[in-house]
């Protein structure tokens, strides 16, 4: 397939790579001697100040591209609360919290995290997550940020509140906000629907931000598993997608070991 338009480009996900470091900042310097331009990743842990983070980023020159909300206030593996009805103070809290580390780093994209339900979804949860993700796409139209929202498959994490594509796009629709798009993580869009070439071009208008993996073990996109990346990676590009790609994978071996995928499929010179 030739390529239409800008190659994508890839950031390194600190929650998955370069783990063979404890030391949360020392990742950003272990990706930018692997060849990296940029980063995604967690909310930094609370031992990790904003003007940390921004000094590592000025001194390694890396961009971070995109974080996770902070999950200030809520409980363990939650993985967030837009929608649970009652933590709405809560859910602004941390969104603004995210907002600021974020304007201190230049980071532009947030995932806003939906959460980890224990009991089937009502009405209820999917009107609070309505009216939370219209509160965050007023806040981050006047920081000039972008929301994501990702669909999250019931194997990773069983429960999780957003688990649907069509339910994502609907509220995308509804909130109808230049700031608020989707995430396409291909390992759990695999996981949900399949069918990815044709997601691609059936989410493309929505799409804000693409994250990789290979399926199922969540490996290296070059590793033995059900997706061609060479093809789908080319198929982002022919259907205009040219923005930032998340590694988001866990290394077969070590990071570094694992990183001829990228120079392979001829990313990297």
């Amino acid at each position: 397939m030739l390529r239409t338009a800008m190659p994508v480009k890839f950031c390194a996900n600190l929650n998955f790579m370069f783990t063979e470091s404890d030391d949360f900042l020392e990742r950003y310097r272990l990706a930018k001697q692997a060849g990296f331009d940029a980063v995604e990743g967690a909310f930094p842990p609370e031992h990790v100040s904003a003007a940390e983070l921004a000094s590592v980023c000025s001194e390694t020159g890396l961009a971070q591209i995109l974080m996770n909300i902070s999950t200030g206030n809520v409980p363990d593996g939650q993985f967030g609360c837009a929608a649970f009805p009652d933590q709405s103070g809560n859910f602004r809290k941390n969104l603004e919290q995210t907002v600021e580390c974020a304007k201190a780093i230049k980071c532009k994209k947030i995932h806003i995290m939906a959460g980890k339900l224990s009991v089937p979804i009502t009405p209820e949860h999917d009107a609070a997550y309505l009216s939370n993700l219209k509160t965050a796409a007023a806040i981050l139209e006047k920081a000039n940020i972008l929301g994501v929202i990702e669909p999250i498959n019931k194997y990773a994490v069983p429960g999780y509140y957003l688990a649907c594509y069509e339910k994502a796009i609907g509220v995308l629709r509804e909130v109808n906000s230049p700031n608020l798009k989707l995430m396409l993580d291909i390992f759990h869009a695999q996981h949900i629907r399949g069918d990815i070439s044709n997601a691609i071009k059936q989410y493309g208008p929505y799409i804000g931000h693409v994250q990789l993996a290979q399926v199922p073990n969540r490996n290296e996109p070059d590793t033995d598993g059900e997706l061609n990346y060479r093809y789908l990676l080319h198929a982002l590009e022919s259907n205009g997608y040219n923005d930032w790609v998340g590694c988001e994978y866990k290394p077969k071996a070590g990071t570094v070991q694992g990183l001829g995928w990228i120079r392979d499929f001829g990313y990297w010179s």
